[in-house]
């Protein structure tokens, strides 16, 4: 046999591509009944924003009816929203957050 007969095939790897997970966006829905105060303070605590950014969202959803505050993935998303409204309810307040899907 010779060296000329043998012929060698490169090994191919492939790597299955992977979507990036969805992103969800929180939104707070403005009500009559929730202090701004109270709200700017649920913002600050839950979300880690700011006096200023909490009192400007805080705003758009009271001139707009809601406003999205973060987009984050799924899990991070509904949790925030969650722990913002059971925070809302133990100081007596209908204070409303939803996620979505983010387009």
């Amino acid at each position: 046999m010779s060296d000329k007969d043998t012929t060698l095939a490169p090994k191919l790897k492939t790597r299955p591509e992977l979507d990036k997970p969805k992103l969800y966006k929180v939104i707070l829905f403005n009500d009559d009944y929730t202090p701004r105060e109270f709200v700017i303070l649920v913002l600050k605590a839950v979300f880690r924003l700011s006096e200023e950014t909490g009192y400007r969202l805080m705003l758009t959803a009271h001139r707009f009816g809601s406003c999205v505050i973060v987009v984050c993935a799924k899990d991070i998303a509904e949790t925030k929203a969650k722990e913002a409204m059971d925070l809302s309810k133990q100081a007596g307040f209908p204070l409303m957050f939803a996620t979505e899907p983010e387009e």
